[in-house]
């Protein structure tokens, strides 16, 4: 009976509903996954993910690709091609605005992303490697900046024959961002901060994907240098996502790639990401070991009011379902089913991002039908 009342409760409360995006086999890609949007100043939404030029796989031709929609996600663009490696992978967009520098007064757009030369499995096995960069974009998403190749300032590679500054003593192999938005401090100490949360693996391939950690990266500056946020100590932990809390604290939200224990993975630091406090399951989280995203909307009574978006199941990606938490994250108060497609469960609702369209809305971005199209739907959440 809960289920079904919050089905319809969604359902009503659903003022956009399912309007594709980015459509399988249209505009010069074969499947599009990996979704990413964020909010620009302006009101206007930018929706991000990778383009597969030859088909659904996680490694080849893959281009960053962008749309936009200027009346809340109702309609959108024709699709931007914003990072073409080409015919090797770009993907795991990030973006995030930044909204505190005073050289832009409108607002930056910075957009995070790695490549790759091999299969993420040879990657863990040593065979190729994977970079990070960034792009920027002053004019709200029309144009774009060069790359920037940060990879020695937020990756430890120990791959010298590739490049002799990839030498590093901790021998990371795979490297992925997010997926979904990277994340600015809005208040407070670390106002400005511009924190990506990640993963990779370290030595070679282990059982039960214990060589996989989450981890993290942030610049104080705009971009002119980057940090890295040590890693969880938690084997197992891989694609993970950040938001602001109350009094200078960060959430981390990751992934148990082990699979063992089917809930996320919460990680606290009271210093804007320089360290971790605890690491725990959120067994309120049920998760059947795919992504998560997480948003701050705003703050109330001097807590920090939270969005989650998953696939709320532990055994199949379905039940994409909203919450919202009005105390950092610790209880969810409301929920939301999004798509639950129980007649068949493996019609997938897989990867999602979130987006606050005005303050009493929410924007979902969200794979859907077993990843063949990527769909926008509001949920109208107060």
């Amino acid at each position: 009976m809960p289920s079904f009342f919050f089905l319809i409760s969604a359902l009503a409360r659903t003022q956009t509903r399912d309007v594709p995006v980015f459509v399988s086999g249209t505009e010069g890609h074969k499947s599009y996954r990996i979704p990413a949007i964020i909010g620009l100043p302006n009101g206007e939404l930018l929706a991000f993910c990778e383009g597969r030029v030859h088909g659904a796989g996680d490694f080849g031709d893959i281009n960053i690709v962008l749309k936009r929609s200027n009346d809340k996600g109702k309609t959108w663009s024709p699709l931007q091609t914003v990072v073409d490696y080409d015919d090797l992978q770009a993907g795991n967009p990030a973006p995030v605005v930044d909204l505190t520098d005073p050289d832009y007064p409108n607002g930056r757009i910075f957009l995070f992303y790695n490549t790759g030369n091999n299969h993420e499995g040879e990657v863990r096995k040593g065979n190729g490697y994977r970079e990070v960069w960034y792009k920027t974009s002053s004019d709200n998403g029309r144009t774009w900046s060069e790359s920037v190749n940060i990879t020695t300032q937020t990756h430890r590679p120990n791959n010298p024959q590739v490049n002799p500054a990839y030498h590093f003593p901790e021998d990371w192999r795979s490297y992925a961002n997010t997926p979904g938005h990277a994340m600015q401090f809005s208040t407070g100490k670390y106002r400005g901060r511009i924190f990506v949360a990640a993963n990779h693996s370290t030595g070679g391939t282990q059982e039960h994907f214990t060589d996989y950690f989450a981890h993290g990266y942030y610049t104080d500056d705009h971009g002119k240098t980057f940090h890295l946020a040590p890693a969880l100590t938690l084997a197992g932990s891989n694609e993970s996502i950040a938001a602001e809390l109350s009094d200078n604290k960060l959430m981390m939200n990751s992934r148990n790639q082990k699979g063992n224990i089917r809930s996320r993975i919460v990680s606290i630091s009271s210093n804007g990401g320089e360290s971790w406090d605890t690491t725990y399951f959120d067994h309120s989280l049920p998760d059947p070991v795919n992504q998560g995203t997480i948003l701050t909307l705003g703050f109330k009574k001097g807590k920090a009011i939270i969005a989650f978006c998953n696939a709320a199941s532990t055994k199949d990606r379905n039940n994409l379902t909203l919450r919202i938490s009005y105390d950092d994250g610790k209880t969810w108060k409301k929920s939301f089913v999004i798509a639950n497609n129980k007649e068949k469960p493996r019609d997938y609702s897989a990867y999602s991002d979130i987006v606050a369209v005005t303050k009493n809305t929410i924007g979902i971005l969200y794979e859907k039908e077993n990843y063949s199209k990527i769909v926008f739907t509001t949920v109208k959440w107060k």
